[in-house]
């Protein structure tokens, strides 16, 4: 199984660990994985991204243009500025919550996220959208936005692992406090990710 994943979104939404927890369950099933990731920006609201690759005869961490098999996008603006990265035929998850980018704070300009949505739904024909504000009210906390798109990116069956492989990654990553509202979060996914 060889897979190339990107992660993106915006300082502060868990990508990183998002990527390590995928990483950490391609170990376990003894596959060779290689990341890469910037996180200079993270502390300023700014994009953050990762890059994941699993399987074998890789000899780069970084993923080509038009190379990656799943974008998972922890908000829609960012998942639409990666998309030159995805392959035909591959697999766009995405938040439909919008974060407004510093940039357009700044200049005083209006963002709603919504034309983001419409852009990936008219350009990606397997996408999957969950929403993911609502989501984590209901499950009580805003700190399960990675694990949620991590479930639905099992859900769309794009990324290669199993439900039960991220739970084990989760068991030997996040203290123990952790696990059952991360559980609860998986969970959710799998009941509520869908196509638009």
């Amino acid at each position: 199984m060889n897979k190339n994943i990107i992660l993106c979104g915006v300082g502060g939404q868990g990508t990183v660990l998002a990527s390590k927890l995928i990483s950490a369950a391609a170990m376990s099933k003894a596959l060779p994985v290689m990341s890469a990731e910037t996180i200079g920006m993270a502390q300023r609201g700014g994009s953050v991204f990762s890059h994941v690759r699993i399987g074998k005869g890789l000899y780069s961490p970084m993923i080509a243009k038009g190379e990656a098999d799943i974008i998972i996008g922890f908000e829609p603006g960012e998942a639409v500025r990666m998309l030159p990265f995805l392959r035909e035929g591959g697999t766009v998850i995405t938040s439909s919550h919008k974060i407004s980018p510093v940039t357009a704070t700044l200049s005083g300009s209006s963002y709603s996220g919504g034309e983001m949505t419409a852009y990936l739904q008219e350009h990606v024909k397997k996408l999957f959208i969950i929403d993911t504000q609502k989501a984590c009210e209901e499950i009580g906390s805003s700190k399960v936005l990675n694990i949620l798109l991590l479930g639905a990116a099992i859900k769309s069956g794009a990324l290669g692992l199993a439900e039960e492989d991220i739970k084990t990654a989760i068991i030997s990553r996040l203290p123990e406090r952790f696990h059952e509202l991360n559980f609860k979060a998986l969970a959710y996914a799998r009941r509520h990710a869908e196509t638009p």
